[in-house]
């Protein structure tokens, strides 16, 4: 979507601000082996990223992209992966290289910044305080906190309320699918990054993809491409 003043951004989490593939792992992995199921391969479990813990959990627990556990096998699996990943949470996760100069130079500029993620609120805040990126957004967005987590656009749509923008006004930049189709649908601007997940694909296949902007490396280049793209807002010449 190609905007004609761009005055927030909003960021996907998992993939695009960090690697969290691995807590993610360990997590899944241990809840496995309480059901006595082998663990399954790190890339395996990063493909099952994406849409949400409870989607993770039912992928995970049945080694299936579309997998769906029966009801009692996800009830105890559920509670399982949350009380592992309470623990994981953070451990080994690693920002990507740059990230926090990408945001500290988006609101140098001016820009709103927010998170928005599937990634259930309980897990989403202690993460970014950990690792000390909640200090640069305006406003954190979890998949709990909405009735349909992306590709739903409801989460961004609730960013943009937080951040008192409208969609027009404002870019995603995400990892996957589920992030351009969630941006699209809410009307946003939508840049995405090769650092994630993508459930398996890389995300060179989405080029062209209705509401889909630019595809970049990483999210240090997405908003180097943001400003050049928007440099009247970038260089603060313009008000709102």
């Amino acid at each position: 979507m190609k905007l004609t003043q761009l005055h927030g951004v909003l960021i996907d989490l998992d993939g695009t601000l960090m690697d969290t593939a691995p807590d993610l792992a360990a997590a899944a992995n241990r809840m496995r082996a309480d059901f006595g199921l082998p663990p399954l391969p790190l890339a395996r479990i990063a493909a099952f990223v994406g849409k949400g813990a409870e989607v993770l959990v039912h992928r995970a627990l049945t080694d299936e992209l579309n997998g769906r556990a029966d009801p009692q096998a996800f009830a105890r699996a559920r509670e399982s992966f949350y009380a592992h990943y309470t623990v994981e949470n953070g451990l080994q996760a690693i920002v990507f290289d740059r990230v926090p100069q990408a945001l500290e130079q988006l609101r140098g500029r001016g820009l709103k910044v927010a998170c928005v993620t599937n990634k259930p609120k309980e897990f989403t805040l202690p993460l970014l305080a950990k690792m000390d990126l909640a200090r640069h957004f305006d406003a954190v967005v979890a998949g709990d906190e909405v009735a349909e987590k992306k590709p739903h656009p409801a989460l961004l749509l609730e960013a943009c309320r937080r951040i008192r923008l409208q969609p027009a006004e404002v870019m995603l930049i995400g990892d996957s699918v589920n992030d351009a189709q969630a941006a699209h649908a809410a009307g946003c601007g939508c840049v995405l990054v090769e650092t994630g997940y993508n459930e398996g694909e890389g995300v060179a296949v989405l080029a062209g993809a209705p509401g889909l902007d630019a595809i970049v490396a990483t999210l240090a280049e997405a908003v180097q491409w943001l400003l050049l793209q928007h440099p009247a807002r970038a260089q603060g010449t313009t008000t709102r």
